[in-house]
């Protein structure tokens, strides 16, 4: 399964008008707050996490209008969902969209260097602004930024984290292993 993201014209011909709201759900990882912009996923954050939005601009807690979200998110921690179908808004700059349309082109437990995402995106010699784009994704564990790492093969940032990078990348390939 793939994630559907919105046309990027969504989020910002809705940015000045648009209706925001969340919620917070507990995982293995701790708890996560989503975020939709007009009904539309637009963030899934993590407690302390590297550049974690102003709280105030979440908008107003709604319990109720996240169920495939939260669903879909529980069944991934439960081994259950290795690809996620709720339609995102992804809200950032043009380049920032390409590589956040890319991560979600990973496979479940698999991993890809910042310089091999670079080179897919056809700016190979762009692994560092590739780092940056990641490091800023708002939707994390849907649009899988912990899937990536050093062209080495080491564990390097990640904005919620290394041990929960290692956690996700545990689950999935303890689950892939499994199959």
């Amino acid at each position: 399964m793939s994630t559907t993201a919105a046309p990027a014209s969504t989020a910002a011909a809705t940015a000045g008008t648009a209706r925001r709201t969340h919620t917070v759900v507990e995982s293995p990882i701790g708890p996560l707050t989503l975020v939709a912009t007009d009904g539309v996923l637009c963030g899934v954050y993590m407690e302390d996490q590297r550049h974690l939005p102003a709280r105030e601009t979440f908008g107003a807690p709604d319990p109720d209008g996240f169920g495939p979200a939260a669903q879909q998110l529980a069944e991934y921690f439960a081994g259950e969902r290795t690809g996620f179908t709720v339609p995102l808004a992804m809200e950032g700059t043009e380049f920032q969209r390409t590589v956040w349309s890319a991560l979600q082109d990973i496979p479940y437990g698999r991993t890809e260097s910042y310089g091999e995402l670079a080179a897919r995106i056809g700016r190979p010699s762009a692994s560092r602004a590739v780092g940056m784009a990641n490091g800023r994704n708002p939707i994390s564990i849907i649009v899988p930024c912990h899937r990536v790492i050093a062209g080495n093969g080491n564990l390097t940032g990640y904005g919620g984290g290394l041990p929960r990078k290692r956690h996700l990348l545990a689950l999935e390939s303890d689950r892939t292993a499994a199959r």
